[in-house]
């Protein structure tokens, strides 16, 4: 498997693991009855748990740029030590996201963000 598949792949485990991680803060707060319910009239999950959420969803929107991006650079060929270490830039970024944003840390949180947005470029400049 190629380096790019591999972070694909551990990315997609980042976020599993941080669906998980925001299901134990939501479960924390309003309790495993609520969750396991209908959902209606649920309390407001807050803190770090609510930023725990926001840090998977923020996922959930760039991973399918990720994938695709990746997904492409090996079908058309164009995987190369760029594409690896852009790959690898996002993959390490949006680890480090999870806790900046569930500490709750602004700017640096910004910071992180950018830079796999950086990844992302990397891997598609060598597509264009």
């Amino acid at each position: 498997m190629s380096p790019d598949l591999k972070m694909l792949v551990w990315t997609v485990v980042l976020a599993f693991a941080q669906s998980i991680i925001a299901a134990l803060g939501a479960q924390s707060q309003v309790g495993l009855a609520a969750l396991a319910g209908n959902r209606e009239n649920l309390p407001p999950v807050i803190g770090w748990a609510d930023r725990a959420a926001k840090a998977h969803r923020n996922m959930l929107e760039s991973l399918p740029v990720f994938a695709v991006l990746v997904l492409v650079a090996q079908v058309a060929g164009r995987a190369n030590a760029t594409t690896a270490l852009g790959a690898e830039v996002f993959f390490w970024a949006r680890l480090i996201y999870v806790p900046v944003y569930a500490i709750g840390i602004p700017w640096v949180r910004t910071a992180v963000w950018i830079v796999s947005v950086v990844g992302m470029v990397m891997i598609l400049a060598q597509l264009l």
